[in-house]
């Protein structure tokens, strides 16, 4: 558990919690995006700073419950004039529920909060009230899974997966993933010093770590960085890379272009954001990796050159890594937009021109999304019949290979005897002429 605000700063890290609740479910904004808008935020110190993550994150990760448990307890709606009050019940429910907050911490902070609200001050005595039935009653038996998952989002993966899966990837949401990080070498001497489990894919897991991550043995000296399970394994579908060159499309903020060069590859990194290459070339610094970094639109790239291997991590609806980022099912109507779709079939024809003959093309989507993965590459190769499809190998986990030859991954599915990891779609095809 989190340790607890001290009481000086408890309120306003709470008071805090509910305005970027908000700013994210109003303004469509990612949790991220809202965290450093936000200038109180920056004023709080680490450990509060890391309680209101881990709480706003619990509460998007349980909204549905949190929202059908709030309404068990109420006989009618609150007005719209109640001010902050429902919000305040929300947080309230999630740290009595799901953070194990001490009853009294959790109810007497509320009532603070409703009481600095001019709106919702005349509802301090409800929220006293239906936050203490709620701590005696604890959480009921509800259909988390499926409350937890707004309606569009359930039909899809339904329709696309069934029912059962359905449920198993909504469940996989409902838990704090785990910290993975890619290490430079020696992941097994890595995993020892963190304390983590070396996975499958030389990379080391750490359990449910909310700590500064910075202050990890090795974080400042550059040994490693934070890259999730799934997302590192589109640069193992590539093989050797030691000496060969690759350019990495779409790459900021730089966790396969640090991979690749990691592996001696000669990288050239593409973005077209100004503000995540500048995250590129920290992370590149701080781990003293070498990489050509371009700021450009890549879907025309304007460039002669070709490589011996193309990765495009495309732009998508990002719905593989809800289990990091909770909040997206509820700043998105659906998913994939087709925008999206269009733009990855741009930016596959831009990256097919880039790669040699003899060469290889990675594509792939942290989507759970057949329009973003298996149909785009079924559109591919109808349009590009130069290119073949290369069946993962040996490189990747048995457990995780398809019949197809790509690869699908699910959050729910494991990774050697741990369980999760971001939802992806990769392939792997090679330029014959």
């Amino acid at each position: 558990m989190t340790e607890l605000p001290k009481s000086a700063t408890g309120l306003k890290v709470r008071l805090c919690s509910v305005r970027i609740y908000r700013t994210v479910l109003d303004q469509h904004r990612t949790l991220e995006d809202a965290l450093e808008r936000d200038e109180a935020v920056a004023e709080l110190d680490g450990r509060d700073r890391a309680f209101l993550i881990n709480l706003l994150r619990t509460i998007f990760r349980h909204l549905g419950e949190i929202e059908a448990i709030k309404a068990s307890h109420l006989t009618k709606a609150l007005p719209k004039k109640s001010g902050s009050a429902s919000d305040i019940l929300t947080v309230g429910i999630a740290q009595l529920l799901f953070l194990d907050t001490p009853a009294h911490a959790a109810i007497d902070m509320s009532v603070r909060m409703a009481k600095a609200d001019r709106n919702a001050t005349h509802f301090s005595g409800l929220i006293n009230a239906v936050l203490r039935k709620v701590s005696s009653a604890g959480n009921t038996s509800l259909d988390a899974n499926r409350l937890n998952t707004p309606d569009w989002l359930w039909k899809r993966w339904v329709k696309t997966y069934g029912e059962a899966i359905a449920a198993e990837i909504a469940a996989s949401h409902r838990r704090e993933p785990p910290l993975d990080i890619s290490v430079k070498s020696d992941g097994a001497a890595w995993a020892e010093k963190l304390g983590g489990q070396l996975l499958p894919t030389g990379q080391v897991r750490l359990a449910q770590h909310r700590g500064l991550i910075s202050a990890l043995p090795g974080f400042a000296e550059g040994e490693w960085w934070v890259q999730d399970a799934a997302a590192s394994l589109p640069v193992l579908l590539m093989g050797e890379l030691q000496g060969r060159t690759a350019l990495d499309i779409c790459a900021a903020p730089g966790g396969k272009t640090m991979q690749l060069a990691a592996a001696g590859a000669i990288v050239t990194a593409v973005d077209i954001s100004a503000e995540r290459l500048k995250r590129l070339r920290e992370n590149l610094e701080r781990t003293g990796l070498m990489a050509k970094v371009v700021e450009a639109d890549g879907t025309s790239l304007g460039m002669s050159e070709r490589f011996d291997a193309v990765l495009l991590d495309a732009p998508c609806s990002a719905t593989g890594t809800i289990r990091r980022h909770p909040e997206l099912p509820y700043i998105r109507k659906d998913a994939p937009t087709p925008d999206h779709c269009a733009t990855q079939r741009v930016l596959l024809t831009e990256a097919a021109d880039r790669v040699k003959p003899g060469g290889s093309l990675v594509y792939c989507t942290c989507s759970l999304e057949p329009e973003e993965g298996e149909k785009q590459i079924s559109w591919f190769r109808a349009a590009f019949p130069h290119f073949t499809l290369v069946p993962a190998g040996s490189v990747i986990p048995a457990e995780l290979r398809t019949a197809e030859g790509w690869l699908r991954l699910l959050p729910s599915m494991s990774i050697g005897n741990s369980q999760g990891m971001d939802g992806f779609f990769m392939a792997r095809l090679d330029r014959t002429r």
